[in-house]
């Protein structure tokens, strides 16, 4: 039996990301999942994906401190020939990410900063990082927001962010393409997650307003968006490349 393909998800430890994880290893992919600070969240992710039938390892990654990054490839390297069997990777997902809610008068250059290193910054180095150990025919998944089409007050510079990473995936579609890589963004919709505090999750009046402008009618779930992810990560997407696709249920249509 051939080696299962193997994907590399930031963030993978909770929340979208590890929905994703687990959508990818019932897809029947081996995974490496990073986590900021939750080392103990992560390891359960790994022994899920394991009950799964598939392989996995978790690693330590700030995606916010570019400088890391290439340590962090050597230990990848090292651990994943252990796990795998190969210190090669086939799909990226750069997932990792946090929001911080200001409006555009009040957002300051320290915040400004801190969203740019997490999901501009470091979608851009990591990515390109990743390169020399991704196989050709593989892909890149960008996780981007709904935010970055439609505008709702208090998310000025995270959309911004987004907005420059989906800019970004069809640049890495067009160069990348002779290798066979795919590169595509996925833009959720809100989604009850303990993103951003958990305001979406949380706070009932704000998820019944954001209910009422989506076609479906209900605020999304992480379950709503991994599958997506996986089917990116898969031959059945061969063809799909350079795309936005949003996660949303019809949001603000």
């Amino acid at each position: 039996m051939a080696n299962s393909k193997i994907v590399l998800v930031t963030g993978g430890s909770r929340g979208l990301g590890k929905n994703m994880a687990l959508s990818l290893a019932k897809k029947g992919l081996d995974v490496i999942l990073t986590y900021n600070s939750k080392k103990d969240e992560a390891d359960a992710v790994v022994s899920e994906i394991e009950s799964l039938g598939q392989k996995a390892l978790a690693l330590q990654l700030n995606v916010g401190e570019s400088k890391t990054f290439d340590a962090f490839f050597e230990t990848l390297k090292a651990t994943s020939k252990t796990t795998f069997g190969t210190d090669k990777i086939d799909y990226l997902v750069n997932n990792a990410g946090i929001g911080i809610y200001g409006a555009f008068a009040e957002t300051t250059e320290e915040q400004f900063n801190t969203l740019l290193n997490i999901h501009f910054k470091g979608g851009f180095f990591l990515t390109q990082k990743a390169l020399p150990i991704m196989n050709n025919g593989g892909g890149i998944v960008n996780i981007s927001t709904g935010l970055a089409r439609f505008a709702l007050p208090g998310y000025s510079a995270y959309a911004a962010m987004k907005g420059a990473m989906e800019t970004l995936t069809r640049y890495q579609a067009k160069e990348l393409g002779e290798r066979g890589i795919r590169s595509n963004s996925v833009a959720p919709g809100a989604i009850e997650t303990d993103f951003g505090g958990g305001l979406v999750r949380d706070n009932a009046d704000i998820n019944k307003h954001i209910a009422s402008t989506i076609a479906l009618g209900r605020v999304g779930l992480p379950d709503d968006i991994g599958g997506v992810v996986a089917f990116l990560c898969s031959d059945d997407a061969k063809w799909v490349n350079a795309q936005r696709i949003e996660v949303s249920g019809g949001t603000l249509i």
